[in-house]
């Protein structure tokens, strides 16, 4: 006999409001009474039929999207754009679940396939667990990555290859003469396993690989970027790079700017090279590694609509290439 919601009031000593409520509104309801009906509904194997009250297709018509982050960044906004260019067409909403720590990410997989409230499920730019992907699977939703690592348990992705971006920009800058080069990143939550930690591991394949001697410096997160970067390059324990690879190009800009406020010249003192070609990027001139978000989030949101009409032949994963846009922050190094 299917469990019914007064099963699940009964077994958690709530009302069936608060039990519906739960699943409706779960920011309404106190963290004890929440934990204390999920857990009653997980053991009673308790869904939400995705039909009641909204379709009578089934379909609730809605996207989950989840993204790394509590701001919409540039890239996180062209994502946002392609994946509206299609869902909007076809008459879809889609819903924003900012995710920033790995609590909140247990949170909502454990909450989402309770509530029955979305067709699908998007993830950008990280990956998700095992025990995660068995709940989506429980309450059968079709998962989407972008820029995903690890593909186990998604069912279709798009991603670029970070890999050889970052390999890329190094033998372009081994081409060039430089033979230091200094990767800069900001810190972000290590534990959440975003997608971009791949540009780190190619940048030191790529320089051991091509024989070059390499260090990293890493950005507290909410530091100004060219006090922390300036900062290590002027400390006597890093040795002077004449390159830097920055991680995203809105590290970059702001500390081109910076450093050529101080008197010092780019590429004259120092090469500078980026990576997403994000706005900003072409007016200050910046050497970059050029990926197309709006162009994978269209993809993505195209597989998601046919995965959610059961076919099948979305269920693929695609890596999409990335490219060097050459412009005038890099150069050879002065010695040379």
């Amino acid at each position: 006999m299917k469990t019914s919601i007064r099963d699940v009031a009964q077994a958690a000593g709530v009302s069936t409001a608060t039990v519906s409520r739960v699943f409706s509104h779960p920011d309404r309801v106190s963290d004890k009474t929440r934990e204390k009906v999920l857990n009653a509904a997980e053991q009673l194997d308790f869904y939400i039929s995705r039909s009641a009250g909204v379709l009578k297709s089934g379909q609730a018509k809605r996207i989950a999207f989840l993204v790394g982050s509590s701001k919409i960044d540039w890239f996180t906004g062209r994502i946002i754009e392609g994946l509206n260019t299609v869902f909007r067409s076809a008459r879809y909403d889609l819903v924003l679940y900012p995710i920033t720590t790995l609590e909140e990410r247990k949170t909502f997989f454990n909450t989402l396939p309770l509530r029955g409230n979305v067709d699908a499920v998007v993830v950008s730019s990280f990956d998700i667990s095992a025990q995660e992907v068995e709940r989506l699977q429980d309450a059968n939703l079709p998962i989407v990555g972008i820029n995903v690592t690890d593909t186990l348990g998604f069912t279709a992705s798009v991603s670029i290859d970070d890999l050889e971006g970052t390999s890329i920009g190094v033998r372009y800058l081994k081409q060039l003469g430089h033979s230091h080069i200094t990767y800069c990143f900001e810190e972000f939550e290590r534990g959440l396993h975003f997608s971009s930690w791949t540009r780190i591991d190619g940048f030191k394949q790529a320089c051991e690989r091509e024989h070059i001697d390499y260090s990293l410096i890493s950005v507290p997160h909410g530091d100004d970027v060219f006090d922390a970067v300036y900062s290590q390059l002027m400390s006597n324990t890093l040795t002077k790079p004449t390159a830097l690879f920055f991680h995203q190009d809105s590290l970059a800009v702001p500390f081109i700017f910076k450093y050529r406020e101080i008197g010092m010249t780019i590429p004259g003192d120092i090469s500078v090279l980026g990576y997403d070609n994000s706005t900003f990027s072409g007016e200050v001139g910046l050497t970059t590694i050029k990926q197309k978000p709006l162009d994978l989030a269209i993809q993505a949101a195209k597989k998601t609509l046919r995965l959610i009409e059961k076919d099948l032949s979305a269920a693929t994963h695609e890596i999409v290439p990335v490219q060097l846009l050459v412009r005038s922050t890099t150069a050879a190094p002065p010695h040379a």
